[in-house]
C-alpha cells in the first residue's frame, strides 16, 4: 500500500538533480534533437504503438455536469471570481446530455464538474454515475480530489476511471496559480491518484497543463509520477495527457511556450518510455495538429467536445445564474439563448462522426467501446 503521507513527494522535491535511471533515459530524450533526430523518434514511437495497441484509438466524450467552483485558479475559466453564467444540471438533465452523447457512438464517457461542496455533494455524482451506467458502459470522473472512501463510493455506483492532473509539478508556479481554494494545497492534490487507487480505481489518467512551467522540467516531473504510480499502483492501468493552455474567461495567458515540436517529442519520449502507457489528446488541439500526431503515439481521443454544463443539448439554461462569493445570485435580465460559460475553447470542432471517418482514413480504427461489466458477471 503506497504511503499516502509521504508518496510521491520526496522523489519529486529532489527533481532534476536526483533522477532514476528510468529518468534520466527519458530526461536525454527531451534534450534538443535536429528534425531527423525528433523524426526518428516519431517512427520509433510509432511503431511502438502499433506493437502495443494495433491501429484502435479510443473515443470518450466529456460531460460537464457542472461549472461551480470554490476555486481561484488564474487559468481557468471555472476559477470562482470570474463572472460567469453558471448552472449544475439535474439527474435528468445528465441523462439527457449522456444519450445525446451514446446517439453520436460514443460508449466511453467522462464527468466533469468544478469544485464546489454546496453544488456538486451529498451523493450527487454518485447519482449521475447510477442514472447513466445502464447506457454508458464505460465511466470516468473528473472532479476535485477526495479521500479514498468517497472514491470509492464512486466506484460502488459505477465509474471505473479517475482523470487528476496537477495543473503544474512546480511548487513555486502552482502557488501563484491557486489563490483560494482547497486546491491551494499542492501535496493534497499530488496524493490525489493514490487514494483513487485505493478506493478502487482501476484505471487512472494523469497529466499537466503546459504552457504554466519549463515544458521540460514539466514532462520530466510527470515522468516522474508516472514512474512512481506504476511501481505502487501496480493493478491499476494508466493514462498520461499535455494539453496546452486554451483561452478561457479570464483572459489568462501561458506563462511558456510549449510549440508543436516539443509536444512531438514529448509525445514521443513518453511512448519509448512507457510503450504500454495510454496517450490522450483532447479537443484543445486544433484538428491539423490532431491529424498529425494521431498515428505517432496517441491512444485516446475526445471528439465534438463541450466544456460547458448541457454544452451539447442545451440542457440546464434554464437556471443560469451567478455565483458570488460562495452563493448563488439570481439574474434580473437573462439574455436570450444564453448557455452556461465552458471551462476552456474547443479548438477541434468537428464531430464526432467526422473525428471517426478522419481517423479511419489515417488507417486507424477508431473504438467507441471496449469494456462491458458483462466482462465481470462471468
Amino acid at each position: 500500500m503506497p504511503d499516502l503521507q509521504t508518496g510521491f513527494i520526496p522523489a519529486l522535491d529532489a527533481l532534476p538533480s536526483r533522477k532514476s535511471p528510468l529518468m534520466e533515459r527519458f530526461a536525454a530524450l527531451l534534450d534538443p534533437k535536429s528534425p531527423s533526430q525528433l523524426e526518428a523518434m516519431a517512427r520509433e514511437s510509432r511503431a511502438i504503438t502499433r506493437r502495443n495497441f494495433g491501429r484502435t484509438m479510443r473515443l470518450f466524450a466529456p460531460l460537464y455536469v457542472s461549472n461551480e467552483c470554490v476555486n481561484n485558479c488564474q487559468y481557468c475559466g471555472f476559477s470562482r471570481d470570474n463572472p460567469i453564467l453558471r448552472t449544475t444540471l439535474t439527474i435528468d438533465q445528465v441523462i439527457t446530455e449522456a444519450r445525446h452523447l451514446v446517439a453520436q457512438g460514443f460508449r466511453n464517457i467522462l464527468l466533469v464538474a468544478g469544485e464546489h461542496p454546496r453544488f456538486v455533494s451529498d451523493g450527487y455524482l454518485e447519482a449521475c454515475i447510477r442514472a447513466i451506467r445502464s447506457f454508458v458502459p464505460t465511466i470516468g470522473i473528473e472532479v476535485g480530489p477526495m479521500e479514498a472512501p468517497e472514491y470509492q463510493r464512486m466506484v460502488e455506483a459505477g465509474a471505473e476511471g479517475l482523470v487528476v492532473y496537477q495543473e503544474t509539478y512546480d511548487r513555486d508556479v502552482y502557488a501563484v496559480m491557486h489563490t483560494a481554494g482547497p486546491k491551494k494545497d499542492f501535496d493534497w492534490r499530488l496524493a490525489c491518484p493514490e487514494r483513487g487507487y485505493l478506493g478502487g480505481f482501476r484505471r487512472i489518467g494523469i497529466g499537466a497543463l503546459f504552457g504554466l512551467s519549463d515544458w521540460r522540467l514539466e514532462a520530466l516531473r510527470l515522468a516522474a509520477h508516472l514512474e512512481h504510480l506504476y511501481k505502487h499502483c501496480w493493478k491499476a492501468t494508466f493514462t498520461v495527457a499535455f494539453p496546452r493552455l486554451r483561452p478561457a474567461a479570464g483572459g489568462f495567458h501561458p506563462l511558456t511556450d510549449f510549440p508543436d515540436h516539443a509536444l512531438v517529442q514529448t509525445l514521443a519520449a513518453f511512448r519509448l518510455t512507457f510503450p504500454e502507457v495510454g496517450i490522450v489528446m483532447s479537443t484543445r488541439e486544433p484538428a491539423a495538429f490532431r491529424d498529425a500526431v494521431a498515428p505517432l503515439g496517441v491512444t485516446i481521443m475526445s471528439a465534438g467536445s463541450h466544456t460547458e454544463p448541457g454544452g451539447y443539448t442545451g440542457a440546464g439554461s434554464d437556471d443560469l445564474h451567478l455565483t458570488v462569493k460562495g452563493r448563488r445570485v439570481e439574474l434580473d435580465d437573462k439574455p436570450d439563448q444564453a448557455r452556461a460559460e465552458g471551462q476552456f475553447g474547443i479548438a477541434d470542432e468537428r464531430s464526432p462522426a467526422t473525428v471517426a471517418d478522419r481517423l479511419r482514413s489515417l488507417g486507424l480504427d477508431p473504438v467507441w467501446k471496449d469494456w462491458d461489466p458483462s466482462i465481470l458477471a462471468a
